[in-house]
């Protein structure tokens, strides 16, 4: 029987899209960060298939000349330039059983992975794509997930939020499928296939542009509307306070450009009575809890007043407090990539540990493994690789925005330019939740680089 590889390469792709934000179940404990991640078996098992491919056609295709990717691998190899410039205090670099260079390592691999296996890969699926199927395909796998995400987090808002114990029952059935693990979260807070509340804003992040899009694209009522009415509704009751503020952002972000374009100030009014529906409706179940709830919300928003409050906010603030003090020691090349923690550890301040459990629990204790994280990827990299590396990596960033906008002025195809907006809204998304996240294993942006990648070459063929 003759295997048709393509179909397989596109197969896995689909299932690592559809399972990119599992992440429950320790899946891969030989690959550090990658540990929980489902749906990268199926990204690493068709980046595989693409290397047999390779092998039997004799051939490669990336876009290797491309100002993107080069900027992506100027960025990398300067992280070796910090670990020499820092060779000495590297080499004595050691906590929790971790030495400077076996630290770096783990974070070369970490960074290596979207670079040289998840943009090839996706590459290889995307390149001979119409821009109508890249669009289409890619939205309707992510509504797909969205409507799994929605069943999933429907029997937990029932228990955790509303209290129906019966709900539990549901979820421990489901929990049974071999990608979900039962996550305990109370509170009237839910993560539905993820970890935590905050990973699940993550992937409502990534997926908020495309399923706006459908406001623009689709002809029925429920269409244009459901999308957007489950992530916002997610969103809310995810009680991630950083995904509110986000998601909140993007969606204002994304009327303002309904209203720019005259010819959607119609959905503009549709998206309103949506909103609308949803505060009905909620209301109407319950109104005191959701009342209460929606307080509870506003309130959790005011960071400053929160802060002794809130152990999270104290553990986030008081390592990011630290992050600045050490680059104001190393402001140009920095500490070395990857050695943020080894330094940062003598400069948490002492309000931040006042009776934070975190600290004497998991991130000071010598005796568990949790390394101390950063909570911002920008002041990580600040921190790790001074200004030179921070000035790089926000040009990456800078660039793929210009792109979007250049993409949008020249394209003359109207699914382009709602393409452009879609991936457009992510990204700024994305970009706003690394301020309190510090890791580079987030696959929509790198599945973003790639299609800003192709566009010049998908509008070409087009046009022929």
């Amino acid at each position: 029987m003759k295997i048709n590889l393509n179909l397989l390469i596109e197969f896995s792709f689909y299932l690592g899209l559809f399972f990119f934000s599992f992440n429950q179940i320790e899946v891969m404990p030989f690959l550090g960060e990658y540990v929980r991640e489902f749906g990268a078996i199926f990204l690493f098992l068709g980046f595989f298939l693409m290397l047999f491919e390779i092998f039997i056609t004799k051939k490669i295709d990336f876009p290797f000349k491309d100002l993107l990717f080069r900027l992506i691998l100027f960025f990398f190899f300067f992280t070796f330039i910090t670990i020499i410039i820092n060779y000495s205090t590297v080499q004595e670099n050691f906590f929790k059983r971790i030495s400077g260079f076996n630290r770096f390592i783990r974070q070369m691999l970490s960074l290596s992975i979207p670079i040289f296996i998840f943009l090839p890969f996706f590459w290889r699926v995307y390149k001979n794509w119409s821009i109508e199927k890249i669009f289409y395909s890619t939205r309707k796998c992510f509504f797909i997930s969205l409507l799994f995400c929605t069943f999933y987090s429907f029997w937990e808002i029932l228990y955790s939020f509303f209290g129906i114990y019966q709900a539990s029952k549901v979820l421990d059935v489901l929990s049974l499928l071999p990608f979900l693990k039962r996550t305990y979260i109370t509170g009237g807070r839910i993560a539905a296939f993820t970890y935590e509340a905050p990973a699940l804003a993550i992937y409502l992040i990534t997926v908020s542009g495309w399923m706006f899009s459908y406001i623009l694209t689709e002809k029925r009522i429920i269409m244009k509307i459901l999308p957007t009415f489950l992530v916002l509704t997610l969103t809310f009751f995810s009680g991630s306070r950083t995904g509110l503020f986000v998601i909140f952002i993007l969606f204002l972000f994304f009327i303002a450009y309904l209203y720019a374009v005259n010819t959607y100030r119609y959905q503009i009014k549709l998206g309103f009575i949506g909103i609308l529906i949803l505060f009905f409706l909620i209301g109407f179940t319950k109104s005191d809890k959701i009342k209460y709830a929606f307080k509870e919300k506003i309130e959790s928003l005011d960071f400053a007043n929160n802060l002794k409050s809130s152990v999270s906010n104290k553990t986030r603030f008081g390592m990011q407090f630290a992050s600045i003090e050490v680059f104001k020691q190393n402001p140009c090349f920095g500490v070395g990539f990857g050695q943020q923690a080894f330094h940062t550890r003598f400069y948490y301040p002492r309000w931040s540990k006042k009776d934070n459990y975190e600290f004497t629990e998991y991130y000071l204790n010598k005796k568990n493994p949790s390394f101390p994280p950063g909570f911002n990827l920008y002041l990580r990299i600040s921190t790790e690789m001074g200004l030179f590396g921070l000035f790089i990596w926000i040009m990456i960033l800078f660039y793929s925005i210009f792109l979007c906008i250049k993409f949008y002025k020249k394209s003359n195809n109207q699914l382009s330019k709602i393409l452009i907006i879609s991936i457009s809204i992510s990204l700024i998304g994305l970009y706003i939740n690394w301020l309190q996240i510090d890791t580079f294993r987030m696959y929509g942006v790198w599945l973003y680089f790639v299609i800003l990648m192709l566009l010049p070459y998908l509008e070409l063929n087009e046009k022929k």
